[in-house]
């Protein structure tokens, strides 16, 4: 199995947190999207993946891109821990939950988003990093009263799911831009908890064999 991605893409993070709860070996291929205005913009990346996008997981003739998928994929074919439950109504509630980060607030302040507010939009960094707080602290209002509702040790009761995957790399993304967590104490409880947990270290972004110490 091969996973393609960057040591800090937020959606190739909860990928890496996935296999690392599932337990399972992969490679880990560096794709730099910085470097030489983006490798994923590359003639060989593009043909693996035509959105120019990680994550990519590669198993055996599979191919696939979007984090969602993947991580759906994986609880199929590697069902130990489940990351969402086959049925009843806790299933909905995670999707739902995962759905509000990944779909609802991730997409907002992704790299390329970001590239353009800076390129095409012509925003200061100052005014950029404004931007991106002010939706991820819009996100981050309603998701915080969400998980008050349906949190017990991790995001949904006591096991670890989908959401806590998707969760840790958004706060993640939010302190990298210093955002202040007071307002949103049960996400920032969430955030330190799960970091405790060796599947969340070992993912993290400084922890990855592309990282580099220096911002870009």
């Amino acid at each position: 199995m091969q996973l393609y991605g960057y040591w800090r893409s937020s959606a190739a993070y909860r990928v890496r947190i996935a296999l690392n709860l599932k337990r399972i070996p992969y490679q880990y291929i560096a794709v730099n999207l910085l470097k030489n205005g983006g490798e994923q913009h590359s003639p060989e990346f593009h043909t693996l993946n035509s959105n120019e996008l990680v994550p990519v997981l590669v198993h055996g003739g599979l191919r696939l891109n979007q984090s969602l998928v993947i991580l759906d994929y994986l609880d199929e074919q590697f069902p130990e821990p489940l990351l969402v439950p086959l049925s009843g109504e806790k299933r909905y509630l995670i999707r739902a939950l995962a759905h509000d980060i990944a779909v609802d607030i991730h997409p907002l302040n992704n790299l390329r988003v970001q590239q353009y507010l800076t390129a095409q939009a012509k925003l200061n960094q100052q005014a950029k990093e404004k931007w991106l707080k002010h939706w991820i602290y819009r996100g981050f209002c309603s998701l915080e009263n969400k998980l008050a509702d349906s949190a017990g040790k991790y995001c949904v009761g006591s096991e670890v799911s989908l959401v806590d995957v998707c969760l840790v790399p958004q706060v993640y993304n939010a302190l990298r831009l210093e955002m202040d967590l007071g307002p949103f104490p049960t996400i920032e409880r969430l955030y330190h908890t799960l970091n405790q947990k060796e599947a969340f270290a070992m993912a993290q972004p400084e922890r990855q064999p592309d990282a580099v110490l220096s911002k870009p």
